[in-house]
């Protein structure tokens, strides 16, 4: 799909690896309406740089936890620039607890964790997709984890919930087909973030050493690999974990 005058809604967009991703698509052509939650100066900051290289802007307040929110989000993505072609799932939630700690991972932080990395990106996918069969085509892509594909992360649920996303790719790949493409890139330790920020230094130092690349993710090759899929008109239902070979 050439993204030149596409559309696209990137949720979690307001830093980290969503300011990557909006950055990659607004020099591919693409307006970006620029999903947050509670980080209105972050969310302002993604604007003002999508406008410098030339492509339009909107902020979109939505909260993926309150069902609700969901449809209205979508809609103003879709009014105030006009129309709506892709789809970014990037938010997320987590906090950290041991995998050995299953009394310490309540119900409450489960369904937390599942109702925003799960639930939410389900909701968004079908909000979004009569904009884009409107429109003849469409890209939906998840940004899932490395811990969604082997049982590490900052906790058992969160994990989960990220291997739920990866399937959910490949279900929503069937339900959305054919006008509509649906795929997932799975990161590991991305450095700069706010998650990364709270990693005590010696456990990113053993990501480092365990990568064959010596090193830990980059959020521009992320970025790149959203873009990568959005263009692509015959890949769909895939997820690329990029992780600088930690295997």
């Amino acid at each position: 799909m050439d993204l030149e005058g596409r559309v696209a809604l990137v949720t979690g967009a307001s830093g980290g690896i969503g300011r990557s991703i909006t950055r990659a698509l607004a020099n591919a052509g693409c307006d970006i309406a620029v999903g947050y939650v509670g980080n209105r100066d972050g969310a302002d900051e993604a604007v003002r740089m999508v406008e410098k290289l030339g492509r339009r802007a909107t902020r979109v307040q939505l909260d993926q936890t309150d069902p609700r929110a969901i449809e209205p989000g979508v809609e103003r993505a879709a009014r105030d620039l006009g129309r709506l072609d892709v789809l970014v799932n990037n938010a997320g939630w987590n906090i950290g607890v041991p995998f050995t700690d299953l009394d310490g991972l309540t119900t409450e932080i489960w369904d937390r964790i599942f109702t925003t990395n799960v639930r939410g990106p389900f909701q968004l996918a079908r909000a979004a997709a009569p904009h884009m069969r409107a429109q003849g085509a469409g890209r939906v892509v998840n940004i899932a984890s490395v811990a969604g594909v082997k049982p590490t992360g900052s906790s058992l649920a969160y994990a989960s919930s990220k291997a739920a996303l990866i399937h959910l790719t490949r279900c929503l790949a069937v339900a959305l087909a054919p006008s509509i493409t649906v795929n997932c890139v799975a990161p590991g330790l991305v450095e700069g973030t706010r998650m990364a920020a709270r990693i005590p230094p010696e456990v990113v130092d053993r990501v480092r050493r365990d990568a064959v690349l010596q090193r830990t993710a980059d959020a521009a090759d992320v970025a790149d690999q959203v873009v990568a899929f959005c263009r692509a008109d015959t890949v769909t239902g895939q997820t690329v974990v990029i992780d600088a070979g930690i295997f």
